[in-house]
């Protein structure tokens, strides 16, 4: 899939000028490595008023495609929705197997995705990873919000992964490493709940809403086994 891109119409929200910008619809990673680091950086989605200079980044729809490490990424911003099909998409690479195909709705996420997959690692995991952090955060702040949080560091040689979390009202970033081990359980978890969502076709949005979703779950199954266990 080689790397598209069209002229847009730009309204500059400063002095209201109409503008063109140059926009990548897809974008080849394999095939462009200039690009990836344009993505990661911000840089391919920067634009600059003409007329008075104003700067911003545009968001819009692209599609990111690594064939190396066999992945792609829908980037749609603000999507709600948690599958994607794209009909003709689909058709086109019928013949590939084992492709990660994921639907982001932010930036952030866009590039979490990326990180995640060229890490070699499972994203349900990581999701759920960061979820069971997530919780231990909230206690240690005393039960302040987390808004978001993001894989912002992975080794193995260390047995180490970190997560940036945004906290409370004020977005205040805080970070927590956690040992691997945790990342291992989450990924038996997710082998034994999140069968029927591996097999499914499209592009999917695996966040922190599946990952409640997954955790719930996987609770409530313990919960039922325990019962079973204390009747028997």
């Amino acid at each position: 899939m080689p790397e598209k891109k069209v002229n847009k119409a730009v309204v500059c929200p400063m002095c209201g000028e109409l503008s063109k910008a140059v926009v990548y619809t897809s974008v080849n990673a394999t095939v462009s490595k200039s690009q990836r680091k344009k993505i990661l950086d911000g840089s391919l989605f920067a634009w600059k008023c003409p007329s008075c200079g104003y700067s911003a980044r545009l968001t819009y729809p692209i599609l990111y495609n690594d064939m190396t490490n066999r992945f792609m990424i829908y980037l749609i911003p603000k999507i709600d929705r948690f599958q994607i099909c794209d009909k003709k998409l689909e058709e086109k690479y019928r013949n590939l197997c084992n492709i990660n195909k994921r639907v982001v709705a932010d930036f952030n996420a866009f590039k979490e995705k990326i990180f995640i997959f060229e890490s070699g690692l499972d994203d349900m995991a990581v999701e759920l990873t960061k979820a069971v952090i997530g919780q231990t955060v909230a206690q240690k702040l005393e039960g302040a919000e987390v808004q978001a949080g993001f894989l912002s560091m992975y080794d193995r040689e260390s047995n180490t992964m970190g997560f940036t979390y945004f906290t409370g009202e004020k977005m205040t970033p805080y970070v927590q490493t956690a040992r691997l081990e945790i990342y291992g359980k989450s990924k038996e978890i997710v082998e034994q709940f999140a069968v029927k969502d591996k097999k499914l076709d499209g592009f999917i949005k695996i966040d922190a809403e599946w990952a409640d979703n997954i955790l719930y779950r996987y609770k409530r199954a313990r919960k039922i086994e325990k019962l079973n266990k204390i009747k028997q």
